[in-house]
């Protein structure tokens, strides 16, 4: 490549090759120019690329393997007939100079100054690499014939140990021979990932139209499939719960059955004690009791005919003729009622075994109780109306 660089290729009117031999003698130059200004004492500067990851000790940095510095090689001694060499080169980060050279006998390099090796070295052995062979032994091989035989038995031995797995890795490789049908497999494979993949985004697009969601979805999994299966249900409204009771209720026999357990025949008699309390107190507290709650039904009395004498006393007298039998349950006249009334407080008698019109509760005019039980009113006592007790629901002997 240097030839076709188009530089040093003048040559002056006073240059004589017989005399200066070439253009550099010419010019009292060297050909590598500033690379070899301390040629004098020993020094060429060369490209120099770190062999292992290093720590400058002047700026503690780390310095990886593969980076090319400027050095200036130098030679420090021979290892037999190898040259040993010396480098040393400027850190790029700051002033420190690190110096490195060869270790021939173990191929590799050392580091003489201003660096530290970060240690990731193994053990050939250890790691079943082949070992170089050493000095000694070469030279015991060349001269020894019962060592170069029990050296070669050795050998033997260990390739018997390591073909095994020299088969199985030749077999391995000719498994991947056959460029072309494993490359086309692979592709056929890619192209089959790369559609299911298309389908599947179609499908996350259109369920994200569906429904306007906005966020990425992740892939379907088996509990997924699981939970599609189960299926939840809202609670029952207030109004189809009551509809069920009020189901339960009617269709509830009324009268108790023998199959039916003693807890609950138990807790229907406590509710119905309970029901029959408050029938009882309702009508005490709310309103007193009539002649309605007793079961007494005002009818009118039949008319007896009567004999002349009978109209003929009663005109005289001018009173109203009662029967005989109600002649004593009840007043001859208006002011025996209210003389009966007015007398009621002081008789202990329970109310109602008396038909007498006191044992109506006297109520203020145009009170609700007059427009809900008319029946109940207070009429004037005559002739044509009595009190007379309502058996009519109950069996006749």
């Amino acid at each position: 490549m240097g030839e076709r660089k188009g530089v040093n290729k003048y040559y002056p009117p006073d240059f004589n090759p017989e005399k200066h031999g070439s253009l550099n003698r010419y010019h009292n130059s060297h050909p590598l120019r500033e690379r070899a200004r301390k040629l004098s004492q020993g020094i060429l500067i060369i490209r120099f690329e770190m062999p292992y990851n290093i720590w400058c000790d002047g700026c503690k940095n780390h310095i990886g393997m593969g980076v090319r510095y400027n050095a200036e090689k130098k030679k420090v001694g021979n290892y037999y007939t190898t040259p040993i060499y010396r480098f040393r080169m400027k850190c790029h980060l700051c002033v420190n100079y690190i110096e490195m050279q060869t270790d021939p006998a173990n191929c590799d390099y050392v580091i003489v100054s201003g660096a530290q090796r970060k240690e990731e070295r193994w053990d050939m052995a250890d790691n079943e690499q082949v070992l170089t062979t050493e000095h000694e032994k070469k030279q015991k091989l060349e001269t020894d014939a019962m060592y170069r035989l029990e050296h070669g038995e050795a050998d033997r031995s260990t390739l018997k140990k390591a073909l095994p797995t020299l088969s199985h890795i030749q077999e391995a490789q000719n498994a991947w021979k056959d460029d072309f049908a494993l490359n086309s497999m692979l592709r056929k494979r890619f192209r089959e990932k790369k559609k299911a993949m298309l389908e599947e985004e179609e499908r996350d697009q259109a369920l994200q139209a569906k429904a306007s969601l906005a966020i990425p979805l992740v892939p379907e999994t088996e509990d997924d499939r699981l939970a599609a299966l189960l299926k939840f249900h809202t609670l029952d409204s207030y109004e189809d719960k009551q509809k069920l009771k009020r189901t339960e209720i009617i269709s509830r026999s009324w009268f108790p059955s023998t199959s039916t357990s003693t807890s609950s025949t138990s807790k229907a008699s406590s509710v119905l004690k309970k029901l029959a309390q408050n029938r009882r107190s309702v009508p005490a507290a709310s309103s007193p009791i009539t002649v309605g709650h007793l079961g007494i039904v005002r009818r009118r009395s039949r008319e007896v005919p009567e004999s002349p004498q009978h109209m003929a006393e009663t005109l005289k007298s001018g009173e109203p003729r009662v029967p005989a039998g109600m002649a004593q349950d009840r007043p001859t006249s208006p002011q025996d009622c209210s003389q009966e009334t007015t007398e009621l407080p002081k008789n202990s008698g329970p109310p109602g075994q008396e038909g007498s019109c006191g044992d109506r509760p006297q109520t203020p005019p145009g009170t609700s109780q007059e427009a809900a039980n008319p029946q109940d009113k207070a009429q004037p006592c005559g002739l044509s109306s009595s009190l007379v007790a309502d058996y009519s629901g109950s069996e006749s002997e």
